[in-house]
């Protein structure tokens, strides 16, 4: 049996994995489960200490905190701030970590964070210059990636289609780096029907994707539009055959030794860089 070490007041031992009162970190391998619990239940998971720290400086709020006792001294302020603010802190020890989330805790520490609404599409439109369109892309990873990208070279805002994985997926979410708390971001309804409203907004719409009459991305790179939403496809079959016909423009990226394309998250920071926008 392991040895409760001494804990600050208002923090609590966990020994039981099962624990209720731990049950937002409960089998959180377990995709197909996460993907429906946590925006039902009005959650996502923070992961590490730099990602928390990056939630609550979106002005996130946090639900619990879960770390192992080696934390607790480490990350004395951060359990400060979330006592302080009446949040249970859980400690248990890292075999009883790993049995409950189904993968061992190496960053630090696990916040369960309240998820903030999402904002309307023209909400996130306003102002921007360069925005990308995240169409069914379902791998956590890409997407994580991606936004990591956004953050990085340029681009203003994000918009996800119906059926793209969850940005706040605790995997998409490490990958980001918590960059996806810094680029404002939304669901956008009735894709590629919702196509239409960025024109509205004044965007010129590029499809990124292999297509005869796509121009090189040099060739628009050179002479952007100054209101740019760049569209990327999902894994394996790019965009929908609609939203290329249906965007202004379709642009590809010149490929060398053979190669037809490159993965999504690559691509996408190839484009960004190239169409960024220049200062006003």
């Amino acid at each position: 049996m392991t040895e409760v070490p001494p804990l600050p007041p208002g923090v609590t031992w966990v020994a039981d994995p099962d624990d209720e009162r731990v049950r937002d970190y409960l089998r959180l391998t377990d995709v197909a489960l996460r993907r429906v619990l946590e925006p039902r239940e009005g959650l996502y998971l923070a992961e590490s200490e730099k990602v928390i720290r990056r939630a609550l400086a979106a002005g996130h709020r946090m639900r619990s905190v879960l770390m192992a006792p080696r934390w607790v001294t480490d990350l004395a302020d951060l359990v400060d701030l979330a006592v302080g603010q009446g949040v249970p802190v859980y400690v248990a020890s890292p075999a009883v970590i790993q049995e409950m989330t189904g993968f061992h805790l190496h960053r630090g520490a696990l916040a369960s964070m309240h998820r903030p609404a999402l904002p309307e599409p023209e909400e996130v439109l306003a102002g921007a210059r360069r925005v990308a369109v995240l169409e069914d892309i379902v791998d956590h990873t890409n997407v994580g990636a991606v936004f990591r990208s956004a953050a990085a070279l340029g681009v203003d805002a994000v918009l996800v289609t119906p059926r793209c994985a969850d940005p706040l997926y605790r995997r998409s979410v490490r990958v980001s780096m918590g960059t996806v708390f810094q680029v404002p971001w939304t669901r956008i309804p009735d894709w590629p029907a919702s196509l239409e409203r960025l024109r509205e907004a004044g965007f010129t719409v590029a499809a990124l994707a292999l297509s005869e009459d796509a121009v090189a991305l040099d060739e628009l790179a050179a002479d952007p539009p100054e209101r740019l939403a760049l569209v990327l496809g999902t894994e394996g079959d790019g965009l929908s055959p609609r939203t290329v016909a249906t965007s202004d423009v379709v642009v590809r990226i010149p490929m060398a030794a053979g190669v037809d394309s490159l993965n999504v998250a690559a691509a996408s920071a190839v484009a960004f860089w190239a169409l960024r926008a220049s200062s006003p």
